[in-house]
């Protein structure tokens, strides 16, 4: 930019003032391409499953069966409840089932004995009937003291506490001798899986309803739904994640849709609750302009623009519309057209309808001996005298 500058003063004819010279530009000739627009959004990690283990029965906890911060199976035991009264009431039940079958044995044999007798009248149709409803009452009874068994057994299973899911457990909030009860406010223990993790990314409800627009009106196709994720400390986190939905209700407290992704986490590095920023391609400019920044301005009212070569290589100014950054360039969406050339360096001296000497952008400055100068004859006759 500097050798375009000098060859802009020195193309001033002296004695010309400069104003109507033609300006010494660099520019580039610009064609429209796909552009991936690259979000950059806040986020925070968590767990891809998470449970608190809570007693379904009320007793002692007699043992503590896990290492805290260890990784536990899905049914793996974790605490071992007193089992004494639900195994009292497991023979309780038991005892029931066997009275309620010999009672039934029982009825079923009257039942059995009046039927032949019923046909010769040797006993009354009321007794006959009151026999048959008694077998029946007493099967209803059977029944019933099986399923106080079956209740009873899954008890007497439930003083074994289990692992629902398969993760790292955390800390245990109650120790052995402590009483815990099925109604209890705080878990025993919680269990996470941290192999895979969730990250809820945050976006304003503006910007979703924008996009929305965009790919509605055409020009702009959705993007992929790769996450890459930037850690707390600036480093690049290895695996590449994928969008998994977007919540359709907007947070009023934030005014922001979440944004959920899914990715593995095979070291451990992730921690729920863990701050991230999430970079992900939410659409694509099926025809954008990538634009130098060095050529992009504002105007007093906050518009961008941008110098073009006009006709009779004249300076013509635009104003542009000009979206998110891709590295150097603006990405520019609306305001130029196929093979405009965009005036990237010697702006200082540009102005509206100025002429200018344009060149590709960064081309070499050739400098010349000044006249009278050349093949070393610096001075001619009469030179110095004044």
């Amino acid at each position: 930019m500097g050798l375009l500058a000098g060859c802009s003063a020195k193309s001033a004819p002296s004695g010309a003032g400069g104003a109507g010279a033609p300006v010494a530009v660099g520019y580039v000739v610009v064609q429209p391409t796909r552009v991936e627009l690259t979000n950059e959004l806040s986020g925070r990690v968590g767990a891809f499953q998470s449970s608190e283990v809570r007693p379904q029965v009320s007793g002692v906890i007699e043992k503590r069966l896990f290492a805290e911060g260890s990784l536990v199976s899905r049914g793996q035991p974790l605490y071992q409840i007193d089992p004494s009264l639900y195994r009292a009431a497991v023979n309780q039940a038991q005892a029931n089932v066997q009275s309620a079958q010999a009672n039934l044995s029982a009825a079923q044999a009257l039942a059995d004995r009046y039927k032949p007798l019923v046909a010769i009248e040797a006993v009354s149709q009321q007794d006959y009937a009151n026999a048959v409803a008694a077998a029946g009452q007493a099967k209803a009874a059977v029944a019933q003291a099986g399923a106080a068994l079956d209740a009873a057994r899954i008890n007497l299973r439930f003083t074994t506490v289990p692992a629902p899911i398969s993760g790292r457990i955390g800390r245990s909030l109650s120790t052995v001798g402590a009483l815990v009860t099925t109604s209890q406010a705080d878990p025993l223990t919680t269990i996470q899986q941290l192999d895979l993790m969730y990250v809820d990314i945050q976006q304003s409800s503006g910007e979703l309803l924008a996009l929305r627009r965009s790919l509605a009106a055409g020009g702009v196709a959705p993007g992929g739904a790769a996450v890459r994720l930037t850690l707390e400390d600036g480093g690049l986190y290895d695996q590449v994640g994928t969008i998994e939905f977007s919540e359709a209700v907007v947070d009023p407290a934030t005014g922001a849709v979440i944004l959920r992704a899914r990715i593995a986490n095979p070291a451990g590095i992730l921690l729920p609750g863990m701050f991230v920023r999430a970079s992900f391609v939410q659409s694509v400019e099926t025809a954008a302009f990538l634009v130098p920044q060095t050529a992009v301005s504002r105007n007093p009212t906050g518009q961008a623009t941008v110098y073009v070569v006009g006709p009779g290589d004249k300076a013509v100014q635009r104003v542009v519309t000009a979206g998110p950054t891709q590295g150097a360039f603006w990405v520019v969406t609306k305001g130029l057209n196929p093979g405009d050339k965009v005036i990237t360096q010697g702006l200082a001296n540009v102005q509206p309808n100025r002429p200018l000497r344009p060149v590709p952008a960064d081309t070499p400055q050739r400098i010349a001996p000044p006249p009278g100068k050349a093949g070393g004859q610096g001075r001619g006759p009469g030179a110095g005298g004044g």
